[in-house]
């Protein structure tokens, strides 16, 4: 399952050298997750509702070349498989030319809100994530 999301650098995003500063890169992953949950039908306020909350517990980006201020950013959001008590993503990012500026990925702990442990991935979104997949 892939998801597409576009955002444009904002000039504040931005170091001295005119390029995206590296630490704003976690920020555009967490658009493209959060746009794939609600294109699925959901949220990460549904999940922590019904007493689920998702940190991340692993994060990978590897920087190729540098975005720019006013690019048009499209942000690639994979689920590559079914989650079980952790979720994977990975990223890329291109500019408008369509070139790969930046991959990366996440891996997200399911964990009860209410005792802080790890839970399986609740059955209602791995419902939606199959009704998904197979559409």
């Amino acid at each position: 399952m892939t998801f597409e999301t576009q955002l444009r650098v904002r000039y504040a995003e931005t170091d001295q050298m005119g390029f995206v500063y590296y630490g704003n890169y976690p920020q555009y992953y967490e658009v493209g997750r959060a746009e794939a949950m609600r294109k699925i039908g959901t949220s990460y306020k549904d999940m922590e509702e019904t007493g689920v909350v998702m940190p991340i517990a692993e994060m990978h980006l590897k920087y190729i070349r540098p975005a720019r201020y006013d690019d048009l950013l499209t942000i690639k959001t994979t689920v590559p498989e079914l989650p079980g008590a952790r979720m994977h993503f990975d990223y890329e990012v291109y500019n408008e030319a369509g070139k790969l500026l930046n991959k990366g990925y996440t891996l997200l702990a399911f964990l009860s809100k209410k005792t802080g442990r790890p839970c399986p991935a609740p059955d209602w979104f791995l419902e939606k994530l199959q009704t998904y997949i197979k559409s």
